[in-house]
Formats: structure tokens, C-alpha cells, sequence
């Protein structure tokens, strides 16, 4: 078991990084289905403060979640803002984020665990590129919430 648990911190992984206020986060790119502009959201009531509605993509109803208000920050939207659509366990949802900033390879080795008691059960790991840390999200604790 011991070399499972070493070969899978020295393996690389791709992740969508996206920006929420200036913090950089980041998604695995095997659960982006696909990134859209913000467009018209059909809220729904009686849903939590960060369920913003329904989008309609291409004939399919998807929910869409702020992750601002998820995440406990200030509501704010500007052109940049975009919609990550992700695959979660029930289906196609997506991300209400700041702006999408690139696409990246982060080396395994340089992933570590998030410090004890800071992201609570969203933040999966924490990885270094140039002088920015990124949180990598546990997208499915991000969303059950």
C-alpha cells in the first residue's frame, strides 16, 4: 500500500485554475464538461443562498451555484465572470466564478495537504506555481454543502 500512496503523490494532474477575490483555485480538468460566459440564470425558490438557479445549456436545465456565496464572499459580478460546468455525482452542475485563468499541470510532488482546519473539507490539497498557492478543490465536499 505504501507505493500506491507514493506513486500517486508523484503523479501529475491537470486542473482548471479559476479566481474567486484573489484567491486562485483549482478543479480537475476530467470533471470540467465545458466553460461558458455568465448568461441569464432562472432562480429557484426555496434553495440555499448559493444555488443562483437554472441555466438552460443547449437544451439541457443545469443548476448553477455561486461559489462566492458558497464560499462565504461579498456577491460581485464582472465581465469576466464565467460558468465552469462540472460533472458531480448528480449530474451536470456549474460554478458561478470571478474569471478562469488558465489551464495547468501541477506536479504531484508539489501538491500538499491543506493546513489542519483551514478550507474545512473543501480544499483537497494546496499546490505552489511561481509565487501563487492554489487551493485544489474536492469538488464533491464543495458542493454537498
Amino acid at each position: 500500500m505504501a507505493t500506491a500512496a507514493v506513486s500517486d503523490s508523484v503523479s501529475s494532474e491537470q486542473v482548471v485554475v479559476f479566481r474567486l477575490e484573489a484567491e486562485r483555485y483549482g478543479v480537475d480538468i476530467f470533471r470540467v464538461n465545458e466553460i461558458i460566459r455568465l448568461r441569464e440564470i432562472t432562480p429557484i425558490p426555496h434553495t440555499p443562498p448559493h444555488v443562483r438557479g437554472l441555466v438552460n445549456l443547449r437544451g439541457k436545465t443545469i443548476p448553477v451555484v455561486d461559489l462566492r456565496i458558497r464560499f462565504s464572499l461579498a456577491e460581485e459580478t464582472t465581465d469576466k465572470a464565467r460558468i465552469i460546468v462540472v460533472e458531480s455525482a448528480n449530474g451536470q452542475i456549474g460554478l458561478v466564478v470571478d474569471e478562469v485563468c488558465e489551464v495547468c499541470t501541477l506536479d504531484g510532488a508539489g501538491v500538499e495537504p491543506p493546513p489542519s482546519g483551514v478550507g474545512g473539507d473543501c480544499v483537497r490539497g494546496v499546490a505552489r506555481r511561481e509565487d501563487r498557492l492554489i487551493a485544489l478543490l474536492d469538488l464533491d465536499q464543495t458542493l454537498e454543502g
